[in-house]
């Protein structure tokens, strides 16, 4: 028997092809067949995203920002805060701490003494709008119905200045999960029956 240096060389080149082939297939093969209780890639994703990103109300947009001091505690003293962290969405026209400055001297104190905190609910629900009211939705609005039950009115200057009542709008579009913010200079007063 003599050894041929050539057929023993291409006998294991064919195994090792034949091998390296078999190896592909598997591969192939697990690679398509994922478990049924592995979420695909966009789902991964998708639950990644959920889950890295902070959220936040529209009450803890104004608890964070040093402006709304007093709204906040406003909303504190008559519970409208954890309304207002609820699902909503909700629009809140939010004064400014210089708004509430602005009321003649001794209002703010007076509403909010216990005795007053119905009034003083009723002036802060009619800075709210019921569903999520952007400042492109805004503009197309002559007046919306608050949750307190009377609307306000909305109205847009000749230079693009935005009106709510006698308030202006100084900054829109402050988004939270459960709705938006537009600040603005004054505190809305409801009308008196």
């Amino acid at each position: 028997m003599t050894f041929d240096r050539n057929t023993s060389w291409q006998r294991w080149l064919g195994r090792a092809t034949s091998i390296m082939a078999v190896v592909a297939l598997l591969f192939t093969i697990t690679a398509c067949e994922a478990p049924e209780d592995m979420p695909d890639a966009d789902e991964a994703e998708e639950e990644t995203m959920t889950e890295d990103e902070p959220t936040q109300t529209i009450v803890d947009i104004a608890a964070g920002d040093e402006r709304f001091e007093t709204l906040v505690t406003a909303l504190g003293a008559t519970g409208l805060d954890e309304t207002l962290a609820g699902p909503g969405p909700f629009t809140v026209f939010a004064p400014t701490n210089e708004a509430f400055d602005a009321l003649p001297e001794g209002t703010l104190d007076d509403l909010l003494q216990e005795e007053n905190q119905d009034q003083l609910a009723d002036i802060l629900s009619y800075h709210v709008v019921s569903g999520e009211v952007t400042s492109a939705d805004v503009a197309d609005l002559e007046s919306a119905a608050t949750v307190q039950g009377e609307d306000i009115q909305i109205s847009v200057d000749d230079e693009g200045n935005v009106m709510i009542n006698d308030a202006n709008v100084v900054e829109v579009d402050l988004m939270g999960d459960n709705g938006v913010i537009h600040v603005i200079d004054a505190v809305l007063m409801p009308p008196q029956e």
